[in-house]
């Protein structure tokens, strides 16, 4: 096919739901396959330490996603991410304003209105969490924006038996969740006229729960030798407050060696699919001329614990939950790079801007990570992380400290070089008395800067936490 006309490159971005940073092979782990994303990251930048701060509910992706969609901080939000208010610029809007036709397809986790305000096209859309991947309730994209049946109440077995609000124009039985999103995707790529450019944003429910994949995909992974990483635990050491949450029950207490490796070699499987998908929409970009005139960007919305520390979900402020990937490519970014500045998923609206010279809308908050992709210069010196009322903690390039209080108060000290899997607790060590008192001063400045007192959650946790 011909090339396309438009001279400003156009935008793929895909997001995917629970996936963690070490779960790409070509940057590190040799027990998954992910060729696809594999040949991304050797397109383009990949960033080893991305990170998101955590949230503000236990659906930790909702605020997630609305910071992506903001570029704002997690208590600069709306409602902890629940929707969206006009006065935040969506990354669709700003696009729109740039002269792109923009499309979403997939999960949208933050209220109709914005969906509505950021794309002006659209195909099987899902507004809600997590759904049973192979019968998905889908909204087609409706120009009013109205999606009427909103209000319509479904019973979802997978979310603890609970009633859950679900916008539905149809359900799609027989077909997986990642296949529904990336046949939308390539619809979109195969019909859109050349001479426009477009953001197409493609949002996966894969790999969250119920873990389940075509067969072909779980034959490659073997629960009997997978490997397991050697933090994990029967159960977490303490309880801060989330034992009994819906992630946390997914599987028995204690955690099985056996059950854990079924739970990772699904994982995995997962997410082998969704790379062959993410494959399908690469090689629809190719064959329709548009691969070297599209940057893509790909991310996970949060991480998530299959087993570490004892836990399943990713309400907690250790890496395998905080860390995610984050891939660039295509026009203007070096191929081949791997980035290990620090990074926030709110700061990819501020780089998608400046790589496209679009103006910033002012209420973005994140910081562009350009400099990083191209000198290699540092952004952030150090990272804020918050959950809930329960937990706080900061981390600089070497060491990390978590307060929590709640349940139980107590301060962990983690030395991220020498323990990269968190297993020392350092803080009760006199040696690291200094390093605790220099990192409770950066909490609370981070604290302050970030206007977590000023929100409900940061109230009450610091009320409890004097440090």
């Amino acid at each position: 096919m011909k090339q396309k006309k438009s001279a400003q490159p156009n935008v793929l971005f895909i997001l995917t739901d629970d996936q963690r940073f070490d779960t790409i092979r070509a940057l590190g782990n040799p027990d998954i396959l992910t060729p696809n994303l594999d040949r991304l990251a050797a397109r383009g930048a990949a960033f080893t330490r991305a990170h998101i701060p955590c949230g503000t509910s236990g659906a930790v992706c909702m605020p997630s996603r609305a910071m992506v969609h903001t570029g704002r901080t997690l208590f600069h939000l709306d409602r902890e991410g629940q929707s969206i208010p006009p006065e935040h610029t969506t990354l669709g809007e700003c696009f729109q304003a740039a002269g792109y036709r923009t499309f979403g397809t997939g999960k949208w986790h933050n209220g109709t209105a914005s969906f509505a305000r950021s794309f002006c096209d659209g195909g099987a859309i899902f507004f809600g969490g997590m759904w049973d991947h192979w019968n998905v309730p889908i909204c087609d994209y409706d120009p009013t924006g109205a999606y009427a049946n909103e209000v319509n109440f479904i019973q979802n077995p997978h979310v603890s038996n609970a009633v859950t609000r679900v916008h539905c124009d149809r359900y799609v039985p027989g077909k997986h969740s990642s296949e529904l999103i990336s046949d939308a995707a390539i619809g979109f790529l195969e019909q859109n006229p050349d001479d426009q450019p477009f953001f197409l944003y493609a949002a996966f429910l894969a790999p969250h729960d119920p873990r389940s994949m075509p067969e072909r995909f779980k034959k490659l992974y073997d629960p009997a030798t997978i490997r397991l990483p050697d933090n994990v635990l029967p159960e977490h050491p303490f309880d801060y407050g989330v034992r009994d949450i819906r992630d946390e029950l997914l599987a028995a207490y204690p955690r099985d060696p056996a059950d854990m490796r079924r739970h990772l070699a699904e994982y995995y499987a997962m997410i082998s699919h969704l790379d062959h998908e993410i494959g399908r929409m690469l090689e629809a970009l190719e064959k329709t001329g548009q691969l070297d005139k599209t940057i893509v960007v790909l991310a996970g919305d949060n991480g998530l614990a299959v087993g570490q520390h004892g836990l399943m979900g990713k309400q907690s402020c250790y890496e395998h939950s905080i860390r995610v990937p984050l891939l660039f490519a295509g026009p203007g970014i070096p191929q081949g790079q791997q980035c290990a500045q620090y990074a926030y998923l709110l700061d990819i609206y501020p780089t998608l801007c400046d790589l496209l010279q679009i103006p910033r809308p002012v209420s973005v908050e994140g910081q562009s990570l350009l400099p990083a992709m191209q000198a290699q210069q540092a952004v952030r010196d150090t990272l804020y992380f918050a959950y809930t009322d329960l937990i706080r903690a900061v981390k600089d390039d070497r060491y990390k400290l978590i307060e929590y209080t709640g349940p139980i108060r107590k301060t962990q000290l983690f030395d991220l070089i020498q323990d990269p899997l968190e297993q020392h607790d350092l803080a009760g060590q006199a040696e690291q008395a200094a390093t605790v008192t220099r990192l409770r001063r950066e909490l609370v400045r981070c604290r302050d800067l970030w206007d977590d007192r000023r929100h409900p959650l940061g109230q009450t946790f610091w009320e409890r936490c004097s440090i």
